[in-house]
């Protein structure tokens, strides 16, 4: 049996619906801010590179906020209050900007431009570059902090920053795509193929960056900052 709703109660649901919509929108604005923030920082440092120096370490960038549906998600699987305040404190990539280098030197030397510039806080870094997680996945992952000035006031949002080579980003899309084709369920060949797969990228990535040494020498090119 239908119990019929009045106009009354079907009102004041869509205005409440309305109403946690508008703040969603806000709440995630604030990270959209942030990661643009993060994009300008490196877009300048790109373009310096270009119009002064002989040589460029930044292939692409790219960037993404979660969508609402994905943060529920996540924010379910996680088992974290659904308020504002703890989503706030216990997710930090919620905005996350993704740099493709050249060579894996420089992951590193951009990581420490962006983290050296005095309105850039770093939270946390994790680095699968030096320590590969067990299924052979390389990045260099920063969770950093920068300040959004709204005309309600400065807040500062975390952004998290992956720095890796093209190598490492090639490996990571491809098994990414397996594990969703496969709903996670990867068979276990596949999880050996794909380790092998990553030892080759890594290889190709030492064997690449010596051939860059030897032709910038050790030191590689200078980058004047």
């Amino acid at each position: 049996m239908t119990i019929p709703l009045d106009e009354a109660q079907v009102t004041v649901s869509a205005a409440q619906l309305r109403a946690v919509r508008d703040e969603m929108q806000r709440f995630l604005l604030e990270y959209r801010f942030g990661m643009q923030e993060i994009e300008t920082k490196i877009s300048i440092l790109r373009e310096e590179f270009q119009q002064m120096h002989d040589y460029n370490p930044i292939e692409h960038v790219s960037s993404r906020v979660k969508s609402p549906d994905s943060l529920v998600e996540k924010v379910g699987r996680k088992g974290i209050d659904p308020g504002f305040s703890s989503i706030r404190a216990h997710i930090t990539d919620i905005a996350g900007v993704r740099v493709t280098c050249s060579f894996t030197a420089d992951a590193y030397r951009l990581f420490d431009l962006l983290t050296q510039q005095d309105d850039v806080t770093v939270r946390e870094v994790k680095d699968y570059i030096a320590t590969p997680k067990a299924n052979g996945y390389k990045s260099l992952h920063a969770i950093v902090e920068v300040p959004v000035f709204l005309s309600t006031g400065p807040v500062r949002v975390p952004v998290e920053v992956q720095f890796r080579t093209i190598a490492m980003d090639f490996w990571a899309s491809l098994e990414h795509k397996i594990y969703y084709k496969y709903a996670r369920q990867v068979p276990n060949r596949l999880i050996d193929d794909l380790k092998e797969a990553a030892d080759t990228a890594a290889a190709l990535d030492e064997r690449m960056e010596r051939l860059h040494r030897e032709l910038h020498g050790p030191s590689g090119p200078t980058l004047r900052i």
